[in-house]
């Protein structure tokens, strides 16, 4: 089976709600274990590989992924209009069956009834981006979101005519929603220029919608947003996007997370990472200090005595929860020795005491360094 009859998510090993660290550590994995360096001579890791590759670079964009997950395959093998199958202009296109494709072309003569008329269009999903803290990412949030976008005509129930009335079936095409013109040799079908290949027309469009069965109008939903997601994440409201077309089903809306930088910590997918300074003499003797917990309690650190600048602590589960999982990652913490800038008498005192107790072997790191100096340049 070649590359582009499989699916995407199977070939990467993860399931279709997988988050955007996920598809990427997946990735990595298949990568390095299939990659033909690895194994040279073998055309089926080598193919194995491609696919990989294929597949990641679809789903790592959050916009090839929703045509992906929307159309299959037929997204890029066919083409969209207006490059996806998100809100605005570009979401209104879809996809021909390739046995209508051949029954344009070549008419009846492939044992082809004529054309099937075209029937009235899925709604096109549409994208919400939605900013959010770090701490609501970390307890989950329920909130409300209102967006104008295109509902069913409450005045003719989404058929586009005025109430009491129906469509009636088109003239030119009788229905069919294609006509007919001999080219030659062949028989060339179009869509009906009449009906725009429905099949039927409406003679008395609804005031409200002027035919078009939807109306544009704000809309207030609801959204769970489920704890420990990241940027990236997507949530999607299924039957939330645009209406479609004279009662046709209604697309789906997909809110994408943007987690805001905190003032403190820094995240890397579920390890939280910060940078505290303590005093040097904290650093020489050592003590214990407290961190603020995101769930609003403190995490107690022990500070190892003679500990440098630049050292990593872990406090293990005191890290972002894991998405749809239990438990919690990490949180590493950096020690930055301060040096003190102002000092009383008394306390240069001590220090003139302590530094004239000095013998090197306090500071290893230093005296090696210009012990090797002196090896160096002599003297």
């Amino acid at each position: 089976m070649s590359s582009a009859q499989l699916d995407y998510y199977q070939t990467l090993e993860v399931s279709r709600d997988a988050d955007g660290a996920t598809l990427k550590s997946a990735y990595r994995k298949l990568a390095m274990k299939y990659h033909p360096d690895r194994n040279p001579g073998d055309n089926e890791c080598e193919a194995r590989f491609k696919a990989i590759n294929e597949a990641y670079d679809c789903l790592k964009d959050p916009q090839k992924r929703a045509a992906y997950d929307r159309y299959g395959h037929q997204a890029f093998t066919q083409g969209m209009n207006g490059g996806g199958g998100f809100g605005g202009g570009g979401g209104r296109g879809d996809f021909a069956d390739i046995g209508d494709i051949f029954e344009t072309i070549f008419g009846s003569a492939f044992g082809g009834g004529g054309a099937q008329r075209q029937q009235n269009r899925r709604g096109a999903d549409l994208r919400y981006d939605m900013q959010i803290s770090l701490e609501e990412a970390f307890h989950g949030k329920n909130t409300e979101i209102e967006i104008e976008v295109s509902q069913s005509c409450d005045t003719c129930d989404g058929s586009g005519a005025t109430p009491g009335t129906s469509e009636r079936q088109c003239n030119l095409c009788h229905g069919m929603g294609s006509v007919r013109a001999k080219q030659g040799l062949f028989v060339i079908e179009r869509p009906c220029p009449t009906c725009s290949g429905r099949g039927s027309v409406i003679e008395d469009p609804c005031k409200v919608c002027r035919g078009e069965g939807r109306v544009d109008r704000p809309q207030a939903l609801k959204v769970e947003i489920p704890a420990g997601v990241d940027t990236g994440t997507r949530i999607r409201l299924s039957g939330k996007g645009e209406a479609g077309q004279r009662g046709a089903p209604p697309g789906d809306l997909y809110i994408f997370l943007h987690v805001q930088p905190h003032r403190v910590f820094e995240r890397e997918g579920t390890t939280l990472a910060t940078r505290i300074p303590v005093s040097f003499t904290t650093a020489a003797l050592g003590g214990c200090v407290e961190i603020p917990d995101l769930d609003g309690s403190t995490n107690k650190l022990d500070i190892p005595a003679g500990i440098q600048s630049g050292k990593q602590l872990r406090i293990r589960g005191a890290g972002m929860p894991v998405l749809q999982g239990r438990g919690r990652g990490d949180l590493v913490v950096e020690i930055a020795v301060e040096t003190p800038t102002k000092l009383s008498r008394r306390q240069k005192e001590l220090l003139e005491e302590f530094r004239a107790t000095e013998t090197g072997e306090e500071c290893p790191e230093s005296r090696g360094f210009f012990d090797k100096l002196k090896d160096v340049f002599g003297g």
